[in-house]
């Protein structure tokens, strides 16, 4: 992962002799009048909070500029999302296969790029605030929320916190899977490099709750339903994984299952989906449940399987 850069916020003083954005950041910044028009066309440079969206723009005194080189940038990667639920203070989306949630260094092509994407396709505000309120993994598809305003952020981070929010997951897992209640400390090394589990508490370790309910069997594999008490990385993976039965199509957690010359079945993709979400809504207090079925590609694979 390539190392974040951060930017020092510079407030314009009646000292200041640059008359525009453009040139105050230019030589604040040390950097080209090029490359500040860039960060400009970008949505990399903010007055007050606010993008700008113009380097002439004449300075006021006590205005705070400040260069976010991390910021969404508004790409139009030409994918447009799905809404699953949208108000002022919320959205939901239903996030495709292949592509992260958020940006992690200069990644393109996220689906908060491509949420913005949507609303600049749907003459929508795309420049309004998105504040992250969780995640799934890249090779997931399902539904994801973003608060549009902070107060939102908050009450739906309170409710991750107490475990209020209820999370549904349907995913395929390699043998016969045993419905249970799934409960160890997920930690970032086992010792092989990888994320995974301890049966009892471990020092740096994050209980991890996972509610395990089987569907339908076939010879090879099971088709789960999993509730989520809480929400650590690749818990689901890691769970499914350290019980002998890990996803299929999963690249990362299969290493155990391989090593014991298990054949592992194929699959284009992984077969996990978030298939309901379960809230409050933050500021009207409506229950609201959300329900999206596996995409088209997963039912395939799945009744491709013996």
């Amino acid at each position: 992962m390539l190392p974040t850069v951060v930017m020092p916020q510079w407030i314009v003083t009646p000292k200041s002799q640059e008359k525009n954005v453009g040139k105050f950041v230019a030589i604040n910044a040390d950097v080209s009048w090029n490359q500040v028009k860039r960060w400009i066309a970008a949505g990399k440079v903010f007055i007050d909070g606010t993008v700008c969206q113009n380097p002439g723009l004449a300075l006021k005194v006590g205005s705070e500029i400040e260069v976010k080189l991390h910021a969404p940038s508004g790409r139009d990667t030409g994918r447009v999302l799905k809404i699953a639920y949208e108000d002022a203070h919320l959205v939901v989306i239903d996030k495709p296969v292949g592509i992260s949630t958020v940006p992690y260094a200069q990644e393109k092509d996220t689906a908060m790029d491509a949420l913005r994407n949507t609303w600049k396709k749907n003459g929508e505000n795309w420049r309004q605030p998105i504040f992250v309120v969780h995640r799934i993994d890249k090779p997931t598809s399902g539904l994801v929320m973003f608060a549009k305003t902070k107060k939102a952020e908050l009450g739906l981070a309170t409710q991750l916190r107490e475990h209020s929010m209820s999370r549904h997951y349907v995913c395929v897992a390699h043998g016969g899977v045993t419905e249970q209640k799934v409960e160890t400390w997920i930690m970032r090394d086992r010792g092989d490099g990888l994320r995974g589990a301890s049966l009892k508490g471990h020092r740096g370790g994050k209980l991890a709750v996972s509610n395990i309910s089987v569907v339908k069997r076939k010879k090879s594999c099971s088709r789960c339903h999993v509730t989520l008490e809480t929400g650590r990385t690749h818990q689901i993976r890691i769970h499914l994984s350290e019980l002998g039965h890990p996803l299929v199509g999963d690249k990362v957690y299969n290493r155990d299952f391989w090593r014991k010359q298990k054949p592992l079945l194929t699959s284009s993709r992984l077969l996990l989906h978030a298939a309901s979400l379960g809230f409050e809504h933050p500021v009207s207090k409506k229950q609201i449940l959300l329900d999206l079925p596996p995409p088209q590609e997963f039912e395939t694979i799945w009744k491709g399987l013996p």
